[in-house]
């Protein structure tokens, strides 16, 4: 009977508004008028409060824990008609199993969203978020997550829970590991290629999945780097630093936001009505769906903001949440919050309007289980190309930290010792937030890469010492190897459950024996080279390998053929051209650290670093280890020739800067150059150095490019406690390979 029923529903809601094939790319921010509205509208009239209350729960499957564990029994839910998502569903079988009780066993056959977090790939895994943003690639990233979009909607996935356009400055903080670092620029235009690529130009197609900008706001700003604790800040800094990433994402046409686990500024963003209703919505006209994260709607409780949990869900459903994952606030509170008259039944239409509508982008309307393809599966995960896309991902993501002596490219004529608790390692080489990407099988490891490369018997391997503990029995064994070697390449760094979501750390140096390690190697064979290789998932303080190492190589988590890809950096078949998207410090004293800074009334003068009563360290000074925008490269790159358009422009003009950039080295390579600006006096103070653009060429070796930027007015503005605006005065700027440098050059704008 249901069967029958439902079928006479969908097919009323197909003749009772115009049946169209149309291309579902119209942007969440521009979607009040869709080809779906009047069926979104049709359905509706036909659902009982509860029915669209259903709509707005979310539970999770068994596939990952990513939360709490909450005892839900959710099949008897689908059938109730009580759930409109699932998450850590993965496979066709389960996916199309939970489809089938939504779809065939309720009385309107609405159809499940499946979310999951793809995060850096979903089986073909790429280098870790943080990596891939040092690639300052953005063709590649829209590519590793196009890839990403491909095998998960081949297993029924709709719906990603990425990306994270968190603005973090804090290494302490884990889930560093997850965004695009500490500029808002470079973070904005990051958010706008994931988008993209999750979410391609018609997500009517079974290979897009809804793309979700989390998390919304200031959670990379938590106090002291603890995951989920308190964030307080100025309006300046909300609306300069970190919200620009998440409006980037809008203009992107990004379907779903996902709200913050932090308080903002004494408010629980899950019940911050300022962010969601009068920013999100009205101010960037915003008209997709919001989630919370796992469990945030019960969480008001603990932050002492609501009385319990019925009054947490009026708050948040007040505040413009429309998805509850995980809490079952919105499943047992809110048909009783209506008939108590505390909430009105509108905002509960609204909610389940727009998650609807979704559905009816991805053409779930059409076919609830057209995701589901076991055939397309086989054929798209782990696809020879993907694979091939992953290690080329993981070279462009790999920073040259440090080459001493031309320390690096490995010659594959000498022997080489590979040292290191991560040497053979695959499992950690997917860094977290793997997904479903094999540990074991697939994944490749820096030692298999290095086989590409050598022969066994050029090689010698010790591990050494574990990640942590404080066994030092393989030391001899490590010492051993270094000494029959022409070189000593040394794999370390972090379990991959370091750093990622609740992965705090106080100490940001190797954990560990493992600089110990690298003391005793540089004491036994004190005049050969040693190249220190890294994975991990935030900044590190690598104060005392620098002076240990001849050669850094940060690699990040790699990925599934992270192995190939760090051999293909170590032995020159790729020349390194990634650069730093976040500030290493030279000690954690130093934290927050980050390029963009602002003056203090006492500068420490160029001409004297010690003069006293200035704002410095006693035992430190005040630059970082490496800065943000560093990375070598195997060849050297000279810039010249830096021109203005013009010394004035006025408000409506646009200023072009350009520079020649030669290739002064031996290798052919890719160079990032990075326009920076400084606007010199503001009506409130301005950051010493920012972002505003940045290219990357490739130069044969002694070939010379113009790079050419354009400068507005717009690209000017900025918050300054009233309104957005653009001030006249004078600006400096530079056209330069990294961060670190002095201002030569400056235009007024009048």
């Amino acid at each position: 009977m249901n069967k029958m029923l439902n079928k006479t529903i969908l097919f009323l809601l197909v003749i009772t508004v115009f049946s169209c094939k149309t291309e579902s790319n119209s942007s969440a921010k521009t979607s009040n008028d869709t080809p779906f509205d009047a069926k979104v509208d049709s359905l509706m009239n036909l659902m009982t409060l509860q029915e669209k209350i259903g709509q707005t729960v979310m539970y999770s499957g068994s596939g990952t824990i990513t939360g709490p564990t909450v005892n839900t029994n959710f099949r008897t839910y689908i059938k109730e008609a009580n759930v409109g998502a699932m998450l850590n569903v993965y496979s066709t079988k389960a996916t199309r199993d939970l489809q089938k009780l939504a779809v065939e066993e309720t009385r309107l056959g609405i159809p499940l969203l499946f979310g999951y977090d793809v995060i850096h790939g979903f089986k073909t895994i790429f280098p870790i978020n943080l990596g891939l943003a040092a690639s300052w690639d953005l063709e590649d990233i829209e590519k590793g997550s196009r890839i990403a979009a491909e095998e998960a909607s081949a297993v029924g996935i709709h719906w990603t829970f990425a990306p994270m356009v968190d603005i973090s400055r804090d290494p302490r903080w884990g889930r560093i590991s997850e965004g695009a670092g500490e500029d808002v620029y470079l973070g904005s235009e990051i958010a706008k290629a994931y988008v993209k690529g999750f979410q391609g130009d018609d997500l009517s197609k079974t290979n897009t999945i809804l793309a979700c900008a989390k998390h919304f706001v200031g959670y990379g700003a938590a106090q002291a780097g603890r995951d989920y604790h308190t964030v307080n800040m100025g309006m300046d800094e909300l609306r300069n630093v970190y919200l620009p990433p998440f409006e980037a994402a809008v203009d992107a046409g990004v379907e779903t936001f996902m709200t913050a686990f932090n308080e903002l500024n004494g408010v629980p963003a899950t019940a911050n009505k300022f962010l969601y209703r009068d920013i999100l919505r009205d101010e960037w006209g915003f008209n997709g769906f919001v989630v919370t994260d796992y469990t945030a709607i019960n969480e008001l409780v603990e932050h002492g903001f609501a009385e319990n949990e019925k009054h947490a869900t009026e708050l948040a459903i007040k505040a413009g949440i429309d998805q509850d994952m995980m809490s079952s606030a919105n499943r047992l509170y809110l048909e009783e919050l209506v008939n108590e008259g505390k909430v009105d039944e509108a905002l509960i239409n609204d909610a389940c309007r727009r998650i609807l509508l979704a559905k009816f982008k991805l053409g779930l309307f059409d076919d609830p289980y057209r995701y589901i393809d076991e055939q397309r599966e086989k054929d798209v995960i782990y696809k020879p190309e993907f694979l091939e896309a992953a290690r080329k991902s993981a070279a462009m993501c790999s920073v040259l930290l440090k080459n001493n002596d031309k320390t690096l490219p490995l010659d594959k004529n000498q022997t080489i010792a590979l040292i290191g608790p991560l040497v053979k390692d695959k499992e950690n080489i997917l860094g977290n937030w793997g997904a479903a990407g094999d540990r074991t099988g697939k994944a490749i490891s820096v030692y298999e890469g290095v086989q590409e490369y050598l022969a066994d018997s050029k090689v010698a391997f010790a591990k050494g010492c574990e990640i942590e503990g404080d066994d030092t029995s393989g030391f001899t064994k490590a010492i051993n190897a270094a000494k029959t070697a022409d070189k000593v390449v040394m794999v370390m760094g972090e379990d991959y459950d370091m750093s990622g979501e609740a992965a705090s750390r106080t100490n940001i140096k190797l954990p560990g024996k493992q600089t110990d390690l690298i003391k005793a190697i540089r004491k036994a064979v004190p005049k050969k080279q040693i190249v220190l290789v890294l994975m991990n998932g935030r900044p590190l303080d690598l104060s005392e390998e620098d002076t240990l190492a001849d050669a850094i190589l940060e690699t990040w988590f790699p990925g599934t053929s992270g192995g190939y890809g760090v051999a293909d950096v170590l032995f020159g078949a790729y020349n390194p051209s990634a650069k730093l998207p976040v500030t290493f410090p030279r000690t954690l004293g130093q934290v927050p650290i980050y390029y963009n800074m602002k003056n203090t009334g006492r500068p420490i003068p160029d001409h004297d670093p010690h003069e006293d009563y200035k704002s410095h360290y006693l035992d430190a000074p005040n630059t970082p280890l490496y800065p943000f925008g560093h990375g070598l490269s195997y060849t050297t790159f000279e810039y010249s020739d830096v021109e203005l358009s013009s010394e004035t422009i006025g408000f409506s003009d646009t200023l072009t800067a350009t520079a020649t950039i030669t290739n002064t080295g031996d290798y052919d390579g890719y160079e990032i150059a990075q326009l920076y600006v400084h606007d010199k006096v503001g009506s409130i103070t301005r950051p010493v150095k920012e972002l505003k653009g940045f290219q990357k060429i490739f130069l044969k070796k002694g070939e010379s490019k113009t790079v050419s930027f354009k400068l507005t007015a717009k690209d000017l503005e900025f918050y300054n406690l009233e309104e957005f605006r653009v001030e006249p005065g004078e600006f400096e700027i530079a056209i330069k390979g990294t961060s670190d440098f002095d201002f030569e050059h400056s235009f007024t704008l009048e």
